[in-house]
């Protein structure tokens, strides 16, 4: 079985309905567990239990929100234990070129220290999910799809398919 953690902050609601439509889509795979908690809530064993991680924050001049920064700050206590894990990543912003690509980049780069495997997109959207404002039903729809895509993902590094 596959285990999927998706960790987030949102202070206006929007990060988390990403959040939700993303694991919705990991659930869509067969053989998956899927933990959905805020970035306050996620424990270290949360980070190790999991095969996937995927984390999510609103963009705040450019970069991710403190909550989530918190939870990469307490992972250096298990440093090494993350290695070859599938990472991915999300944000809403409040509108175009308002640091979204920044903000998934500066995640990106904590999970890239721990040693994970991320998970781009070729079709767009390369580095993450950046949704402006709240995610509309296309919008709900590419997250969805983003999720089982991380899940499948890890589920081919995992031998699980």
């Amino acid at each position: 079985m596959v285990k999927v953690l998706v960790s987030y902050y949102s202070r206006s609601g929007n990060t988390k309905a990403i959040a939700l439509a993303i694991a919705s889509g990991a659930k869509e795979v067969k053989g998956v567990k899927v933990r959905l908690k805020s970035a306050k809530a996620t424990t270290l064993q949360d980070l190790k239990w999991a095969d996937a991680i995927i984390l999510g924050s609103p963009t705040y001049y450019g970069g991710m929100a403190a909550d989530l920064k918190r939870l990469l700050d307490r992972s250096a206590a298990i440093h090494g234990s993350l290695q070859g894990k599938v990472g991915a990543v999300f944000t809403s912003s409040g509108g175009v070129a308002c640091g979204a690509e920044t903000t998934l980049l500066s995640i990106v780069q904590a999970m890239l220290v721990h040693g994970m495997v991320i998970s781009g997109n070729a079709d767009g959207q390369h580095y993450g999910v950046a949704i402006v404002g709240a995610p509309n039903a296309k919008q709900s729809g590419l997250c969805r799809e983003r999720g089982k895509q991380v899940t499948e993902l890890a589920m081919k590094l995992t031998g699980g398919i």
